[in-house]
């Protein structure tokens, strides 16, 4: 009816550009031949996950609203952030690869002659307004033009705080090209992202980039940006091979036991980055907790502790009840119980996975409010864990350093 074509222009007019785009056409025909597409949305592994938060909304309120624990849910200082400049990226990485963490899940890694930007977030609020929503607790460590030129944009999935407007606008203008799961692009097309730079990918396929392969692997999440969740883009883990380095970038994700599957087919990985934060008892399903974040890294290593995980998707957004601080604590504690070793840099501070020392120092407490009991004893990262990572062959596929295959759990305070 006429009427009711006028309203849905008017509302679809009303629409902010953030929301971004459906997918349609070419793009929707590829999407319902997916083998993960069924009933109308893309399907989890491991089952349904629930992307709601669970339990009543009274309970969750009580949570959220507790005066005690609110404002343990930020930092009460300053954030150290590194001062990056241009010259601290400029020249090649010593070892072939290097990691700078921007701050929640934005990652430049410098891997074997090429430049890879996952999920890069520069806005101020990841929000679809620019008056509300999650604010940044730390500034963009630099500014994405004294980033330098990039090879590959590899995004995880759409939600706000990993697909950025104001980022990928900025992106559109270079030369670089995408990497994104299937649907997503129809968010990029409707930003000015020319469609010959989007590579689009379904859950194991792959695509070349210079030297690179890149892979969509599965995680277990979901997706949406509008008024309205269709499930109609899709969410990925990635993998990225070189000629002499393996990276994994985990997105969002809940545990799976498909770590494992990735772990066998690309791995293992010289370095892990693992989202370990934003996790909550109300969303079990699809974030992790460190612990869990850890035994998804050692899944993805053979199930031994090499390589180097970095926590990702903490410090920098307030997503969720958990202390600021505890994502950090937590993944220290998790690499202790295992002997693993990991890498928790400032934002923007660069490193070099493969080199003899990578950063150690718990430095979000300094700003952090302490834990009832105060913070554990000791530095972030013990010389025995360093060296248990370095002796990793000797250990026995499916155990940790500890002979228990499994991290203990320890309480972040």
């Amino acid at each position: 009816m006429p009427g009711f074509r006028s309203l849905s222009s008017g509302l679809s007019a009303l629409q902010p550009a953030a929301f971004g785009a459906d997918p349609s056409g070419e793009r929707l025909a590829r999407i319902r031949r997916s083998p993960h597409f069924k009933d109308g949305v893309f399907q989890n592994p491991g089952g349904t996950a629930r992307t709601r938060p669970s339990g009543s909304t009274l309970d969750f309120a009580k949570v959220f609203f507790d005066k005690d624990e609110r404002p343990r849910r930020a930092p009460k200082g300053t954030v150290p952030v590194h001062p990056t400049t241009l010259a601290d990226i400029a020249k090649p990485p010593a070892t072939g690869l290097r990691l700078t963490w921007m701050g929640h899940s934005s990652v430049l890694a410098e891997i074997d002659g090429q430049r890879v930007l996952f999920d890069p977030v520069w806005g101020e609020r990841c929000s679809p307004f620019s008056f509300v929503g999650p604010k940044r607790l730390h500034p963009v460590p630099l500014s994405l033009a004294a980033l330098g030129p990039v090879d590959v944009v590899v995004i995880s999935h759409d939600h706000y705080d990993h697909l950025d407007l104001p980022t990928i606008k900025a992106l559109a203008g270079t030369d670089t090209l995408f990497a994104v799961p299937l649907g997503v692009g129809a968010h990029l097309e409707h930003w000015g992202v020319p469609v010959d730079r989007i590579r689009e990918l379904d859950w194991h396929e792959a695509t070349k980039v210079g030297g690179l392969t890149l892979t969509a692997t599965p995680a277990r999440h979901f997706c949406g940006r509008g008024l309205r969740n269709t499930q109609h883009t899709l969410w990925a883990s990635w993998s990225v091979a070189g000629d002499e380095h393996r990276i994994f970038h985990s997105g969002d994700t809940g545990y799976f036991d498909g770590f494992k599957d990735i772990g066998a087919e690309h791995g293992p990985f010289d370095a892990t980055m693992i989202q370990i934060g934003a996790y909550s008892d109300f969303w079990p399903d699809i974030h992790m907790t460190p612990e869990e974040g850890m035994r998804a890294h050692l899944d993805l290593q053979g199930g031994r502790p090499r390589g180097v995980m970095m926590p990702i998707h903490w410090a920098t957004f307030n997503l969720a009840t958990h202390p600021w601080a505890e994502p950090g604590e937590g993944t220290v504690a998790a690499a202790r119980a295992t002997g693993s070793r990991i890498a928790v840099p400032r934002p923007g501070e660069p490193f070099e996975p493969t080199a003899e020392t990578v950063p150690s120092e718990p430095w979000w407490r300094a700003v952090a409010q302490a834990p009832a009991g105060g913070w554990p004893a000791g530095d972030a990262l013990t010389e025995a864990a360093i060296r248990a990572s370095s002796d990793a062959d000797s250990v026995v596929p499916g155990q940790s350093a500890e002979g228990t295959g499994e991290p203990e759990t320890v309480s972040a305070g």
